[in-house]
């Protein structure tokens, strides 16, 4: 299906996802208990300084991410893979509050931030006629470690102390990945390009869209109201799912358990949005991506037995599936490749951003008395306007030719 050197753009896109995990929610929540015991801090008081510290990072990565554009991919992914090695380990020095701010800081920057912002504009602007697969193959890498990490992480806590745990993944980070990049994209550039046909001589008379373009282009923000409700949505049930768990009374295992419907279903979508993208394009395709997330927010207003768990969760699987493949190639099919690197910088931003605003919502919402299921109804207002809109403009988010 892959070329040698289309092989390992595809592993280094997995490789990179894969360890932009140490800086994801599900990762670092893994921590959460060390941390305040070290720190004797509350449940309150470790959100507002997350929240914090990923609205900071969201901003910096709008002027950061950019660079790509401007930097040989190689020189920029050892960039990359020094700050997550410094962030690791800053991370095992925490000692105080403003410590535990800046470390969480350089971690969502560096890790959810810069490592998957890598990975995704290389996947994205190398790839042109399998740019689905190829960035669907490459997602699966934090399928992988969502899948691994958590039991690994937890079987280390029991025989060593967090501090170590960091300290260590530091050295992997800084021995493994510069040896990875340089065997996989040492000589890739910019003219490096999947094979020539019909498809890239038509690519290559794509209007190459400037962020100051796409800024004043409504349909952006459009795209970017549907793009944005899966992050914040989610991040807000997985932060908070203690609550909506007391809330239905499903037992104390039963949406830990549903989980493994949301990883299952979640990478089921992800393996089969690629073929779909190559075969439809993602501009057809979007349009579905948060139907399934919709339906969610429904079954959790109108449904409170167990089983309404593992429907819930699924649902939003499948929707998360479709959006981390969705997420990347709509801006190189719409506005080119040329300066996707500063494009994907600023949506990426704006999903870390959304992945605070989530946590912020849910817990001022929680804070007021409003039940799960009026959440789930401000959910649901908010999926069902962006789609709507979205279904407007369906017809205009053609690219433009030179």
């Amino acid at each position: 299906m892959f070329k040698s050197l289309s092989l390992k753009v595809i592993i280094f896109g997995f490789i990179f996802t894969f360890f932009s995990s140490f800086g994801q929610s599900f990762f670092l929540g893994l921590f959460n208990s060390s941390i305040r015991d070290t720190l004797s801090i509350t449940q309150g008081q470790f959100g507002s300084i997350y929240a914090s510290a990923t609205l900071l990072s969201s901003f910096l990565l709008i002027w950061v991410g950019k660079k790509i554009d401007d930097i040989n991919i190689f020189k920029f992914a050892f960039f990359v893979t020094l700050l997550l090695s410094f962030s690791c380990f800053f991370f095992s020095k925490i000692s105080s509050i403003t410590f535990l701010f800046f470390a969480i800081f350089f971690m969502r920057f560096s890790g959810q931030g810069m490592m998957s912002h890598t990975a995704t504009t290389t996947i994205s602007r190398y790839f042109t006629k399998s740019r689905g697969k190829a960035l669907s193959a490459s997602w699966f890498g934090l399928s992988t470690a969502e899948f691994i990490l958590p039991v690994l992480i937890v079987f280390l806590l029991t025989i060593t102390t967090w501090q170590n745990i960091w300290i260590l993944i530091s050295l992997i980070v800084l021995i493994f990945l510069p040896m990875i990049s340089f065997t996989l994209i040492k000589d890739l550039n910019f003219n490096s390009r999947e094979g020539t046909t019909e498809n890239n001589s038509k690519e290559k008379n794509v209007k190459q869209w400037k962020r100051i373009e796409v800024l004043k282009d409504y349909r952006f923000y459009i795209i970017c109201l549907n793009m944005l409700a899966m992050p914040w949505i989610a991040t807000g049930v997985f932060v908070y799912q203690s609550f909506i768990t007391e809330s239905k009374d499903w037992g104390t295992y039963v949406i830990a358990q549903s989980f493994m419907v949301y990883s299952i279903l979640s990478v089921i979508t992800l393996l089969v949005s690629g073929f779909l993208i190559d075969k439809f394009t993602s501009r057809k395709l979007l349009i579905f991506m948060n139907i399934p997330l919709l339906i969610s927010t429904l079954v959790l207003i109108f449904f409170d037995t167990s089983i309404t768990a593992f429907i819930f969760l699924g649902l939003i699987g499948i929707s998360n599936g479709f959006a981390n493949v969705l997420g990347s190639s709509t801006w190189a099919e719409i506005y080119g490749v040329k300066y996707i690197g500063s494009i994907k910088a600023l949506s990426t931003a704006l999903m870390v951003f959304s992945t605070a605003f989530g946590t912020a919502l849910f817990g001022i919402l929680i804070d007021r008395g409003f039940l799960i299921e009026q959440i789930s109804l401000v959910s649901f207002t908010y999926i069902f306007i962006a789609i709507i809109l979205l279904f407007i403009v369906r017809k205009k988010l053609n690219p433009q030719y030179i």
